[in-house]
């Protein structure tokens, strides 16, 4: 199950990625430094999904749902082909 912590280290883990500071990723998401360092630690135990998925969007990441035990398909191959991710 992930949790709201979990949500918390990937948004971390998809700036630190996407090389930004919180200072510029908040710039690039139109929000504030301190909803990403609240959003990043869960300061207010809980995050809004509007203003996660602006985040993530501007790392250069999407949200989306998938199935608890989702294996990669020939679709998730070709996105990373295209992106330049092959393994």
């Amino acid at each position: 199950m992930t949790t709201l912590y979990d949500v918390a280290e990937l948004l971390k883990s998809t700036r630190h990625e996407a090389g930004l500071s919180q200072a510029e990723l908040a710039e690039k998401a139109g929000v504030s430094r301190v909803t990403v360092v609240r959003m990043e630690t869960l300061a207010k135990g809980d995050m809004s999904v509007s203003i996660l998925v602006r985040l993530l969007e501007a790392a250069g990441y999407d949200l989306r749902a998938v199935k608890m035990g989702h294996v990669r398909t020939l679709d998730d191959i070709l996105q990373e082909q295209r992106n330049g991710e092959a393994s």
